[in-house]
């Protein structure tokens, strides 16, 4: 069950800011789940246009945020840092639900479970809490492949 922090989590992912929706990792473990933290404030760039009357982290931000968990897990399981040569591309979702909404002041709890990893395609199922309640959770599909490539 390994922490990571920030800086550690910008060496297996190529995102960064505004686009880095991983804060901190509290668990991992290799080839099987990790869970991690988003701490949502009222700076978000997202909150000024959705809603400008009631902010609302966009459902497709958690989905993403559950994706780059996917990909830290993944990505570490397998030893492989942010080299700038390949990507871990989220290509598919399957039973997507939002079941509360994500506002300003909440910490977005991420757990994942590497359902499978073969040839570069893994399958993950991930759910994303607010204070214990489950607010979203989807199955994911990512891939890794080099950069340039389809």
């Amino acid at each position: 069950m390994d922490t990571m922090t920030i800086e550690q989590i910008k060496d297996f992912l190529p995102h960064r800011y505004p686009f880095l929706l991983i804060d901190r990792v509290l668990e991992w473990e290799k080839d099987k789940r990790i869970v991690a933290l988003k701490n949502v404030t009222a700076n978000e760039p997202f909150f000024q246009g959705h809603f400008p009357h009631y902010a609302v982290m966009p459902g497709v931000l958690i989905v993403e945020a559950m994706a780059q968990a996917a990909a830290i897990l993944s990505l570490r399981s397998l030893g492989q840092k942010n080299d700038g040569k390949s990507v871990y591309y989220f290509v598919g979702i399957d039973g997507a639900r939002f079941k509360r909404p994500v506002v300003p002041g909440d910490q977005v709890r991420f757990e994942v479970e590497q359902l499978r990893l073969a040839r570069g395609m893994g399958k993950f199922r991930a759910v994303a809490k607010v204070d214990g309640a489950v607010a979203s959770e989807a199955e994911l599909l990512c891939a890794l492949r080099p950069v340039g490539e389809p």
